[in-house]
């Protein structure tokens, strides 16, 4: 059971990790056999999507509970602020990996196939295995379209995307005009300021899913077309994701600033959400530029 020690408070053993733990398994499981065609893919990736929403609606239901009792000293809040730091710096290396591989793809990869890459090693394996080959990003002409349909043109840059980037960017004012009204104790403001957090969120989410639709049956762009169509999908997709579980978590944080439970001392929720947030922002900037403009 939980205990309080003075002002160290030692919470109670939980099943939820290992719960967490299994979720993840199940939906990454399930996601590369869905890949491959498996029957059992899709059922499985749900399931594990749904003991993954299980385990984060019990956890922090558990958290919350804690809170509002008053147990955390700031002994917990300094390791709950660890805790978000570590978080945010994993998702940091996660996309950062993608970047990377976005990167290697144009630098080395595409330019050693055309036979551009300054190495006579490169030029040779362009005579021989794909003279008419001509590596420029992006890449709607793939060295060899038998394999990977190429996709018909290349993903509009300021029409969507653009709108896209500036939702997201309005979207971190109101949710730091949210956080001010927070500090002030002035309750409209911080209720306001979330729900167009929220709204704006599920906006860009409704944009990007017109997107997708219009990729698959405008510009013949799928995961099946070639690198152009894999990274692009691998980046925006993620980050599709990511959006998507930011915008459940403003959307937590604005039921519980309509019940009060957030005061100017005692909202590090909120704090963490907003973190997130602007991480999910900043991201989205490094892919508009790399991935829909350059």
């Amino acid at each position: 059971m939980s205990q309080s020690y003075g002002n160290y408070y030692l919470p109670e053993p939980s099943h939820w990790p290992i719960v967490g733990s299994l979720g993840l398994f199940c939906t990454l499981l399930g996601a590369i056999n869905w890949l491959h065609d498996q029957v059992l893919g899709p059922y499985l990736f749900g399931v594990g999507l749904l003991i993954i929403f299980i385990m984060m609606y019990g956890w922090f239901r558990v958290v919350v509970k804690e809170n509002l009792a008053g147990l955390y000293s700031r002994h917990v809040d300094h390791s709950f602020r660890w805790g978000m730091v570590w978080f945010i710096f994993s998702e940091v290396c996660f996309f950062g990996a993608f970047f990377g591989a976005l990167y290697y793809l144009r630098t080395y990869g595409v330019t050693w196939l055309d036979g551009t890459y300054p190495d006579s090693s490169a030029h040779l394996t362009h005579l021989m295995l794909w003279p008419d080959f001509k590596g420029l990003w992006p890449l709607i002409n793939n060295p060899d379209n038998s394999q990977f349909m190429p996709p018909k043109d290349v993903m509009d840059t300021w029409g969507i995307p653009a709108l896209n980037t500036l939702i997201l960017l309005t979207s971190g004012a109101t949710l730091t005009w949210a956080h001010w009204g927070l500090q002030k104790n002035s309750r409209w403001q911080l209720v306001v300021g979330l729900f167009l957090t929220v709204a704006l969120g599920a906006t860009f989410l409704g944009f990007q899913a017109y997107e997708y639709g219009s990729a698959y049956a405008h510009h013949g762009l799928t995961l099946n077309s070639g690198i152009y169509g894999t990274t692009f999908f691998m980046l925006t997709g993620f980050h599709g994701l990511h959006v998507t579980i930011g915008t459940i978590m403003l959307i937590v944080m604005l039921i519980r600033s309509i019940k009060g439970h957030f005061s100017t001392h005692n909202h590090f929720a909120f704090e963490a959400t907003a973190w997130y947030w602007h991480f999910v922002d900043v991201v989205w900037l490094i892919l508009f530029i790399f991935v829909y403009w350059l």
